[in-house]
């Protein structure tokens, strides 16, 4: 089973996850997706596996939220996804991708509900 996490070594949710998933003998690929972002496709492909909306996925603690003014309401889906290409730590984290399945490790655990 390919799995693949987008991963922040410098977030403890994302280590802990990363950590969970080899305890139980899986060697995700990890994107290190500060230094590699995904492109706005494969972030609405993310944001559909995951059933979320952008603004759901959305760090709303970082500067870069409140720079970009991305707390006004009559920002769309669209810009949000562009903001967040741009500015990756925007994208809340880990997720962890599997057989066609996406979660958001927040709490890491979450993630067991897409494994086998």
């Amino acid at each position: 089973m390919a799995v693949r996490i987008y991963h922040n070594s410098r977030c403890s949710k994302s280590r802990g996850t990363l950590e969970l998933l080899q305890a139980r003998g899986i060697e995700p690929e990890v994107v290190n997706y500060l230094d590699t972002p995904p492109s706005a496709e494969e972030l609405r492909t993310l944001l559909r596996l995951l059933g979320m909306t952008p603004r759901q996925l959305l760090r709303t603690g970082e500067a870069e939220y409140k720079e970009l003014g991305l707390a006004d309401p009559a920002v769309g889906d669209e810009a949000i996804v562009q903001a967040m290409v741009e500015h990756p730590r925007l994208i809340e984290r880990p997720i962890v991708v599997a057989d066609g399945k996406a979660a958001l490790g927040r709490p890491p655990e979450a993630v067991l509900a897409i494994l086998p």
